[in-house]
């Protein structure tokens, strides 16, 4: 079972679901006759054999308890003591988590017998599923596991048999799981948060003298994350070190002539076009290589016969790949999961730009961090994506240990959020095609918005998406077939705890889909808008990236789009006054304003540098994702004074690593991740620059309206 950590989302967890047959219902008295345990894996039930063992306790059996659970001191007779069980049901456990229906009850009974019969009592991980259900139906009349089962549906079947509840108390947690969702409750830290703050029932069971149901979450870096990784393919691209430019050899050159050629330019590798064909251009589906591993295996199987036939029947296809702007950790975890030393490099739009091969990388290691990227790649359903997502608080906190300013590790972030939604996407067309509706009417694109697009996403997010295909007319059948795909997308997201976006900015909304003609007759309609109220979210789509499909179309609607506001001053002015002004974030005497001794820092400047850079970006056509990047684009052009925009740069690196601290924290105690940073946990070095950050963005709704008009 993989490990877990507060961070783990409760669909991806891995647990032993656990109940108890006794002698009696008072823990310091109660002797174990049964046990029965049943697995779940990655969120639901798990296929894999039970544990269930009969137990002599040693003392009769009152009649009471029979009653009950049908077990009685004949049918014990031959059964084994606890001492001789106890090791195959630890053995069984491991260290996963426990879950139980009032399984502090089960906890006390155990430790007893631990006690008893000299053993060493190590109490594991545990939920309560009464407790859950408290948290998420409050109002409920009873929470016994019948009642459970009636409210959410779970067939009672064998009641009070060990092995029959547990498997009863497995089907109650998963359909839970739901509900706990809606109610913001999503990871394991916060179900144990969230369970904690039921004092009135935990006072009851204690009373009762049952062990506490829920523990204090232990630290992300309590043995839990990751052992120390090499942050160098976490902070550098593959266009870094891949090879380029991209070399091509016609499908029907004789091997021996791409051995010569492959000799001559010192590479490993091919790729191959079709025959009269030159090499511009060429997509990846479209391409094949041959590497010096496939010489060296035609040679073996025909010997220098093989030399004078034509290099494609040995290439490879299909052709694994890999986007030069991915960091380099995305390669090495490829290679690893495919088993392939050579990639394809190709830009947004599909082309084969390069090549890189397991040599180029050979002093890169990253350790078990990069299997995040290829878990995500490789995920079937929302319960696979939010798995391999789980494993993103870990590689942030060490990145974060590492040294790795927050910029980069929102970097990484963001990629890895673009990966999750384009594989929501590959899932969403598999459903559709699966329910009868076909594959997709045309070529399309998925694209990221906002703070993913920009490369600036940290974990407290949600989703922004967007839909671009190549033909279409509102409402028609084809934007019937993506209407489906864009609320595919954003269920598995939020299954998988990215949630839906409050705003609305997904693709399943009509706004956030359409073709080419529709986005081009949309931007057109933005820039003549006269109401900044009328211009509200418009402003991310300007961060817009793609991240599945044809990533052509999106990149070429996004250049447009730059191109079509470029000197539309208007159009900026109300893009700037539809995000409102800036919350200072800094009182009398430069004193920190906080609520609940908390300070929201993107509302007090981050939100403000972000959409200062944005705006001025668009009115002056510095056709750029990331805010340090557009910074630096105003900055070249001689606009405004280069102290306040190298400020502003600061301040935003300032703010992001304040900000992801506080998060990652907050992941480790329970806490849904938020953009407010506990101020009495700072250094006085941090508050300083925390200062200086909110002091850059006190004036800067006056100097966004300075740079506006500025050519």
């Amino acid at each position: 079972m993989a490990s877990i950590s507060s961070a783990t989302p409760l669909i991806a967890l891995d647990a032993v679901v656990v109940d108890t047959e006794t002698t009696g219902l008072d823990p310091a008295k109660a002797r174990v006759v049964e046990i029965g345990a049943v697995r779940i894996a990655c969120g639901r039930r798990d296929a894999a054999p039970p544990f269930r063992r009969l137990i002599r306790p040693g003392v009769p059996i009152p009649a009471a308890a029979t009653r009950v659970h049908g077990i009685d001191d004949a049918a014990l007779a031959d059964a084994p003591p606890f001492a001789e069980v106890w090791p195959d049901f630890v053995g069984y456990l491991g260290d996963a988590l426990v879950i139980g229906h009032s399984v502090g009850f089960d906890l006390a009974v155990l430790k007893r017998e631990c006690e008893q019969a000299g053993i060493a009592w190590v109490r594991p991980r545990t939920l309560d599923t009464r407790l859950l259900a408290q948290v998420a139906a409050p109002e409920l009349a009873g929470y016994s596991l019948d009642q459970l089962a009636h409210w959410l549906g779970v067939e009672a079947a064998g009641r009070h048999s060990a092995l029959a509840d547990a498997g009863m108390t497995a089907h109650v947690f998963t359909a839970l799981l739901p509900k706990l969702r809606d109610g913001g409750i999503r990871t394991l830290g916060e179900a144990m948060r969230a369970c904690r703050t039921l004092t009135d029932a935990l006072d009851e069971q204690h009373r009762a003298g049952w062990l506490e149901a829920v523990e204090a979450p232990n630290r992300l870096d309590a043995g839990r994350t990751l052992s120390r990784i090499d942050s160098y393919p976490y902070r550098h691209r593959i266009r870094d070190v891949m090879r380029s430019p991209a070399r091509f050899v016609a499908a029907d050159v004789a091997l021996g002539d791409a051995l010569a050629r492959m000799t001559a330019d010192q590479i490993s590798s091919l790729f191959l076009h079709p025959p009269g064909r030159d090499d511009a251009a060429w997509r990846a589906p479209e391409a094949g290589i041959v590497t010096e591993r496939d010489v060296l295996r035609a040679l073996a199987k025909h010997g220098a016969d093989a030399l004078a036939m034509p290099t494609d029947r040995f290439a490879s296809r299909p052709l694994a790949v890999v986007p030069a702007d991915a960091f380099v950790y995305r390669a090495i975890g490829r290679m690893n999961r495919l088993k392939v030393r050579h990639l394809g490099v190709v830009d947004e739009a599909g082309h084969i730009v390069g090549a890189l091969s397991a040599r180029d990388l050979l002093r890169l290691r990253a350790g078990e961090a990069v299997a995040l990227g290829e878990e995500i790649d490789d995920a079937r359903d929302a319960h696979g994506l939010a798995a391999a997502w789980a494993k993103l608080p870990h590689v942030a906190a060490s990145l974060a240990a590492e040294g790795v300013a927050a910029r980069g590790i929102a970097d990484v972030i963001s990629r890895e959020l673009g990966a999750l939604t384009g594989q929501a996407a590959v899932i969403a067309e598999q459903r559709l095609h699966a329910d009868g509706h076909g594959g997709p009417p045309c070529s399309y694109a998925v694209a990221v918005l906002g703070s993913a697009g920009r490369g600036e996403s940290l974990l407290a997010m949600d989703q922004d998406n967007a839909l671009i295909f190549s033909e279409g007319a509102p409402e028609g059948p084809e934007d019937d077939w993506f209407e489906r795909l864009g609320t595919h997308i954003a269920d598995l997201l939020h299954e998988a705890g990215v949630p839906y976006c409050r705003g609305g900015v997904m693709a399943k909304n009509p706004q956030w889909r359409g073709s080419r003609a529709t986005w081009r007759a949309r931007i057109d309609d933005w820039i003549r808008r006269s109401s900044a109220q009328d211009l509200l979210s418009v402003d991310i789509f300007f961060d817009m990236r793609p991240v599945h499909g044809d990533g052509g179309l999106c990149t070429t609607l996004w250049r447009d789009a730059f191109d079509a506001a470029a000197g539309e001053i208007g159009f900026a002015k109300l893009l700037a006054e539809a995000a409102g002004s800036v919350e200072n974030g800094l009182g009398l005497f430069g004193r920190f304003r906080t609520s609940h001794g908390r300070i929201d820092l993107k509302k007090a400047g981050l939100f403000a540098i972000v959409t200062t850079a944005r705006v001025l970006a668009i009115r002056h056509h510095v056709v750029e994702h990331s805010t340090p990047a557009r910074l630096a684009g105003i900055e070249a052009l001689g606009i405004g004074a280069k102290s306040d925009l190298d400020a502003l740069i600061e301040a935003q690196a300032t703010l992001l690593d304040l900000i992801l601290g506080q998060q990652i924290e907050d992941i480790t105690h329970g806490t849904p991740s938020s953009n407010a940073v506990a101020v009495k946990r700072l250094s006085s070095r941090d508050r300083a620059r925390l200062r200086s950050a909110l002091e850059s963005v006190r004036h800067l709704d006056d100097l966004t309206r300075d740079f506006l008009f500025k050519d």
